[in-house]
């Protein structure tokens, strides 16, 4: 059997290491793209569930927005699909159409899952992909007590998800209730 030369190793090692480098990068650069270039939106939110200890340290959310018409009652669980956006005049988003396929049209959209199909009211139900907001861990709890406790409430669109999008991709920026970032908020 050949031995190996030591400076192949270390070339090995070396292409082993940058890869290991670039990937991460590469993850960071993407996200960083959508933040600076992709457009803001605002997703209301609900009341969420109580945290699961067993997760890590982040809030869980649940927006408004999980259901639109859709004429096509072919739809499985966990089938992705197109959700198209629109602003309203406060800069929310607003569902505009739900398709199974990429549409030819001009407005932002995001990759969502679907959950069920209800044939009565020819509705798709589905979760979006931006869930998780996850926080230093010593503000983590706090900021769940208060983003709670803002939901109750009674200020419409007192709690929401500022998300940029970009070609399919979302990126949620902040959590923010009466118009002050999540972590702030806290800190009050």
């Amino acid at each position: 059997m050949k031995k190996i030369k030591p400076q192949y190793l270390f070339m090995l090692f070396m292409l082993v290491a940058i890869v290991q480098l670039l990937v991460p990068a590469q993850m960071i650069l993407g996200q960083e793209t959508i933040l600076d270039t992709g457009a803001a939106y605002k997703f209301r939110t609900q009341p969420i569930d109580p945290s699961d200890p067993f997760r890590g340290k982040y809030i869980t959310l649940r927006y408004e927005m999980n259901a639109g018409i859709s004429k096509d009652s072919l739809w499985e669980r966990n089938e992705d699909a197109y959700v198209y956006l629109k602003k309203d005049s406060l800069g929310f988003a607003e569902l505009m159409k739900v398709s199974k396929t990429p549409l030819d049209i001009e407005n932002d959209y995001v990759i969502v899952k679907t959950r069920w199909y209800d044939q009565n009211k020819k509705t798709i139900h589905f979760n979006l992909p931006f869930d998780r907001f996850y926080m230093e861990e010593s503000k983590a709890k706090p900021a769940e007590d208060a983003y709670r406790e803002a939901q109750r409430d009674s200020l419409p669109n007192n709690t929401y998800g500022l998300v940029y999008i970009k070609e399919g991709d979302a990126v949620l920026k902040d959590v923010l209730i009466n118009e002050i970032p999540i972590a702030d908020y806290v800190e009050q």
